[in-house]
């Protein structure tokens, strides 16, 4: 009879993850499903926030609803969970009543392009100084799996039994087109090309914009008979291709036809506050100091 193995030998404590002094440990484990890829990218962006070397105490995520708007309460910085669709005009306000935070808007494809579709393409005309992080898993992940602004044609949803026949949205042409100074897609495969694009936007003042697909296995992977969260990764492995500067207009996706991620747009102009700043010193003169917060608030 053999002998039982003997217990793995330590060297000391087992240090603590990096990424965890930014997460609210005391709420995991989390509600995403296994096999979801919304938790990955939380990891790439604790990541890029360490590397970034951001002061975290100005540091906003704002959230709206799904199963990405949860993101917002497991993180240990200030954060809203905010109503659907509304993240952007929140962070907004937010940015302009504190113009020194770095504010992200952490959302999924359903709140960020469906409902609140017309708060997205505004806030980038007006390049105000936000970093949306678009989780994309092609359906309404939390509500019943419904089809999304960006499900594929002919992809199987509750609300699309016979397959979904509307075209969707392209969403780094959507963001170039609205005017985002900075626009790219990965997926949840790419995490250290996640991060190191999270830590440039961090660096990069204006509306920036990171589209990341990432795989549904309890709705749309089912649903479609896509198999399980590692089946997705693995499509991704291999149906992507890097293509930095791209068009956007040739970015489009297919129902599980090939994926051409990359950095496609990152250029510079003023943001919202830079201009209103340089009119109201041009109308006003010595009236207008400048100071953004007083004036908000006055």
């Amino acid at each position: 009879m053999s002998s039982p193995l003997a217990p793995f030998p330590t060297q000391g404590p087992v240090p603590p993850n990096p990424v965890e002094q930014v997460l609210r440990m005391d709420r995991m484990p989390h509600i995403w499903c296994p096999g979801c890829g919304i938790g990955t990218t939380v990891n790439c962006f604790t990541r890029a926030l360490q590397q970034a070397k951001l002061d975290l105490d100005k540091v906003a995520v704002v959230s709206g609803i799904g199963c990405t708007g949860r993101v917002a309460g497991y993180v240990e910085l200030d954060s809203f969970h905010t109503t659907h669709g509304r993240a952007i005009p929140f962070a907004t306000g937010l940015k302009l009543a504190k113009p020194d935070l770095t504010v992200v808007v952490y959302s999924g494809d359903g709140d960020l392009i469906s409902i609140g579709g017309n708060h997205f393409i505004h806030a980038a005309r007006r390049n105000v100084d936000l970093k949306v992080i678009c989780v994309n898993n092609f359906i309404y992940g939390m509500t019943g799996g419904q089809v999304a602004p960006t499900t594929p044609g002919s992809a199987m949803t509750t609300t699309t039994p016979y397959g979904c026949f509307e075209q969707p949205f392209n969403l780094p042409y959507l963001a170039e087109s609205s005017g985002a100074v900075y626009v790219a897609r990965w997926t949840a495969f790419h995490v250290r090309q996640i991060t190191h694009a999270m830590t440039e936007v961090f660096r990069k003042k204006g509306f920036c914009f990171i589209e990341i697909l990432s795989p549904c296995p309890t709705l749309y992977q089912r649903r479609n008979r896509l198999g399980d969260g590692l089946a997705a990764m693995q499509y991704y492995k291999e149906s992507s291709e890097i293509r930095h500067g791209a068009n956007t207009r040739d970015v489009a996706i297919t129902y599980q036809g090939p994926i051409v991620v990359g950095k496609f747009v990152d250029v510079e102009r003023p943001t919202f506050l830079d201009v209103m700043n340089q009119q109201l010193a041009r109308t006003l003169d010595a009236k207008y100091t400048g100071c953004v917060e007083e004036h908000v608030r006055s």
